[in-house]
């Protein structure tokens, strides 16, 4: 299993609530458009957008399967 990590330092966003955000979606077709629902539930990246391109990177995992979490 994963360990678990903050991904966003301004909400305080960790690697498994992106994951339990990932969860909670219907389809896992496009990496741009789950982190688009991933904001909205998590709020990750509305601060000062730093972590754009770190939660782009663990959706990627998640989606392509290579991370259990």
């Amino acid at each position: 299993m994963k360990e678990n990590y903050v991904i966003c330092n301004c909400k305080k966003v960790s690697y498994f609530d992106i994951a339990d955000a990932l969860h909670e979606l219907k389809k896992f077709d496009d990496v741009l458009e789950a982190f688009e629902d991933v904001k909205k539930v998590t709020h990750c990246s509305t601060g000062c957008g730093g972590c754009h391109d770190k939660v782009l990177d663990v959706i990627s995992e998640i989606l392509m399967g290579h991370e259990k979490v």
